[in-house]
């Protein structure tokens, strides 16, 4: 009876690696090209990123954010996301991330406000793909959020959002 458990534990293990692998890699279609989101809108509670054009919702992406994601962004190494109306102001293809999004945090009310408490607001908030080197991971990355404030996605999605997104585009991060 041993050796039957453990033959069915490594067919399990087996299955669940395989289904690990199935999720973290299975392709997705993209959008046509010459499409293109006119808004980006962040649910930090649904772990979702959206594009839209007009009211048309063109895509819905799952995130990772911040290690400490409940909250807006208060200071520099908080590890939150920030709240609010920004605009994806510039791009860095040669991110330590592959391909990242500038988010224009902090804006004058959040660098105000945390001049205030005599603290940095921060920056550096990017809308980006895997770390370089570990895109294998593909989707496992949203098991957890692991960003220090930033909207991470996969490696994938990341090319098609830097396709379909303009500099200059609003993002609005909803708690």
């Amino acid at each position: 009876m041993k050796l039957r458990g453990r033959f069915r534990l490594l067919i399990a293990a087996a299955l669940a690696l395989l289904g690990g692998s199935l999720y973290a890699y299975w392709p997705r279609t993209q959008l046509p090209d010459g499409t293109k989101a006119d808004r980006v809108v962040v649910k930090k509670s649904a772990r979702t990123l959206e594009l839209y054009r007009g009211a048309e919702l063109l895509r819905t992406y799952s995130i990772a954010l911040g290690r400490t994601p409940l909250g807006h962004k208060q200071q520099e190494g908080d590890g939150r996301t920030p709240e609010g109306d920004y605009i994806l102001d510039y791009r860095n293809p040669r991110s330590s991330y592959h391909k990242a999004l500038h988010v224009s945090y902090p804006s004058p009310a959040d660098a105000a406000a945390a001049k205030s408490r005599g603290v940095s607001p921060g920056g550096l908030i990017m809308v980006h793909g895997i770390r370089n080197r570990m895109g294998y991971i593909g989707r496992l990355h949203r098991l957890f959020d692991w960003t220090d404030g930033c909207i991470a996605v996969t490696d994938e999605e990341i090319d098609e959002i830097w396709r379909v997104v303009d500099d200059g585009t609003p993002i609005v991060i909803e708690p």
